[in-house]
């Protein structure tokens, strides 16, 4: 069978809502994949994580090949029986995590040598092995090796960084191989350079992935910058296939970005924030440590359907994030993703109800008009 079948079952203006199906599920798009780096969502179980409305994980080469190593959980079944979740997994190739995590690292063209940020110990990641530990865990998408350069640097460091990412991407899809009902994606690289993202867009497009990624944004460049890159690239990718933005990210970037035609989307912030006591909600985040919320009998939000909303308030919840109890965490992390599941409905439902501009538009006065910090 194919990898994936992706079914663009409406679209209004450049916003696009449809499913994608996989050997162990469909995932309904625009979607939201909640990110279990290293193989838990934190502060959360498998189950809970589901109830939230999340169809896919994200888990991580990166972190998994030093910890606990895709050689042991190959043996012990595959990612999904090792953390408990039966319904599809997207890793990401561990590109971004070599520039961000790790020291000494040293780029050839073979791949690339790194110090573990756990023990120190050297490792090397190329292509090819990216390629063979997402295959012994067993994730229904992969995501090829990607050299992903820190921004601001030089139009020249860019584009052989890029030119390097394109050679990496065609070794990564050969490595791959035929592996009946998984996917391989590739990354749009470029920096905010309109015609770097327009070149990788196309040599991608020549080497025929189930997916395209836009891989090395929400890395500082501002919002604005974003956007006028998935402006300059989403018009050279092919309409056919799901269209994934990498880190991102805030509510009001996925909102903007879904407008602009992105179908797919990971980041740590609903439950890194849940672990600091910060909650998200329409009319902005709300951080629960502020003394204001001591005495508040009300709940984060009194419509929604996660546990922290329909039984506790925020004054319970300012006391226990105050106190650094788990529970903190672990409310305050499934209220965040069921927002952000709930984000999603929504743009699913305006683009099917050719509304999508009209919800952007109220989303957006309404977030951003009451931000607490």
């Amino acid at each position: 069978m194919p990898g994936i079948v992706f079914d663009l079952s409406k679209t209004d203006g450049n916003g696009r809502s449809g499913a994608i199906s996989t050997s162990r599920g469909e995932i309904r798009t625009p979607a939201f994949m909640p990110v279990g780096t290293a193989a838990t969502v934190k502060a959360m179980l498998p189950w809970s994580v589901r109830e939230t409305g999340a169809d896919i994980l994200l888990g991580n080469t990166y972190h998994l090949m030093l910890r606990p190593g895709a050689d042991r959980i190959g043996r012990l079944g595959g990612l999904h029986k090792f953390m408990g979740w039966d319904g599809p997994i997207l890793t990401d190739s561990g590109g971004f995590q070599v520039m961000s995590l790790s020291s000494l690292r040293k780029i050839t063209e073979d791949g690339v040598r790194f110090q573990s940020h756990i023990d120190g110990r050297s490792e090397f990641l190329s292509p090819e092995r990216a390629m063979q530990i997402q295959r012994l865990l067993g994730s229904d998408i992969q995501m090829v090796l990607d050299e992903c350069p820190a921004l601001p640097a030089p139009e020249s460091t860019i584009e052989a960084s890029l030119n390097l990412s394109m050679r990496w991407a065609a070794r990564s899809k050969a490595a791959f191989g035929q592996q009946p009902g998984r996917a391989c994606f590739g990354i749009v690289q470029g920096g905010t350079i309109a015609k770097f993202r327009q070149r990788s867009a196309e040599a991608l497009r020549e080497i025929d992935f189930d997916g395209y990624a836009i891989g090395g944004l929400a890395v500082g460049e501002g919002q604005s910058a974003m956007f006028e890159t998935l402006d300059a690239t989403l018009p050279h990718l092919p309409s056919d296939a799901p269209r994934y933005l990498m880190g991102v990210g805030k509510p009001d970037d996925i909102v903007g970005a879904v407008v602009r035609g992105i179908d797919m989307f990971d980041c740590v912030l609903p439950t890194r924030s849940g672990r600091n006591g910060q909650a998200f909600t329409w009319d902005g985040p709300l951080n629960l440590k502020n003394a204001r919320h001591a005495d508040d009998n009300m709940p984060i939000d009194a419509a929604c359907r996660c546990p922290a909303c329909r039984q506790f308030s925020r004054a319970y919840l300012h006391h226990v994030v105050k106190a650094g109890e788990i529970i903190a965490s672990m409310l305050v992390t499934w209220h965040n993703l069921t927002f952000y599941q709930d984000l999603m409905a929504r743009l699913r439902a305006a683009i099917a109800g050719s509304e999508t501009k009209v919800f952007a538009a109220s989303f957006q006065s309404r977030y951003g008009a009451a931000n607490e910090a």
